[in-house]
């Protein structure tokens, strides 16, 4: 994809110095999620993946929320009304999203504020990095909908985040939150003023993307492959992802710059 032509249709989408934005934009219903915005996050995340001029993403809401999950009208009452193969299809589409969202190499950066729930809350899960304001509050609600806490990954990643005990204690219960609790339990990197957020979260981003981007990719990829084997193995596949890495031009120019006494200038390769 060319992140410069890129236009989305049910989002908003901005791109500048190897970061791009994406804005849930439904502020009147606090950004909800519909049939068509889910597929279409799912096919930008997967196409990030041949998007060499987006370094890091970031991924917020509009108009003070993060997102309120699935839109109540527009999905969750269709669903109710639907047959078991198309069920299926559905809640495999939602987890593409997920598995999208992780096997992009570019670092996402979520920046929360106000509502956070539901699929919103997912996808705040699904980033490698969060932010939010002292405002955020975040719920993982299926079971106020009658459905189970294991949806698009959250069994398998949330306790990774904030340990199982409290994981456990979010997905039966369906309760908020709180910024605070985010931050002390981890999920929250740091918690910022509201009017400070975006920016925060593109300074955050500006940082990653002046790194060794590259490198930024086979670090993910690592984080996420060494969740299901053994320590022997990590340690083995560390050995040969680092290698790769000392391979790279970004390598040696981090030595040249450091034998030079100056800040190193990466480029990605």
């Amino acid at each position: 994809m060319n992140p410069e032509t890129y236009a989305p249709q049910h989002f908003l989408w901005d791109h500048a110095d190897g970061v791009a934005t994406i804005t849930l934009n439904r502020p009147d219903r606090k950004n909800p999620l519909t049939f068509d915005s889910y597929a279409e996050l799912r096919d930008l995340f997967r196409a990030l993946v041949y998007a060499d001029g987006v370094k890091v993403v970031v991924l917020t809401g509009a108009g003070g929320n993060f997102s309120s999950g699935g839109d109540v009208h527009e999905i969750i009452g269709p669903l109710t009304g639907m047959a078991m193969p198309q069920l299926l299809a559905f809640t495999r589409m939602t987890g593409d999203l997920v598995k999208a969202m992780r096997a992009c190499p570019q670092p996402i950066v979520a920046a929360l504020d106000g509502i956070c729930v539901g699929a919103g809350a997912i996808m705040a899960m699904a980033s490698d990095l969060r932010l939010a304001t002292p405002g955020t509050k975040t719920a993982f609600l299926f079971t106020r909908v009658g459905l189970a806490g294991c949806d698009m990954g959250a069994c398998a990643i949330l306790p990774r985040i904030i340990g199982q005990g409290r994981a456990s204690e979010l997905l039966y219960t369906g309760r908020v939150m709180t910024a605070e609790e985010g931050e002390r339990w981890g999920f929250h990197n740091r918690i910022v003023a509201a009017d400070a957020l975006l920016d925060d979260a593109r300074a955050l981003a500006a940082a990653l993307a002046a790194g060794p981007t590259f490198a930024h990719g086979i670090t993910k990829t690592q984080l996420n492959s060494e969740w299901a084997v053994g320590i022997d193995t990590a340690i083995e596949m560390e050995a040969q992802a680092q290698a790769i890495c000392m391979a790279t031009n970004d390598f040696r120019r981090a030595f040249e710059a450091f034998a030079e006494k100056r800040r190193p200038v990466f480029g990605g390769d």
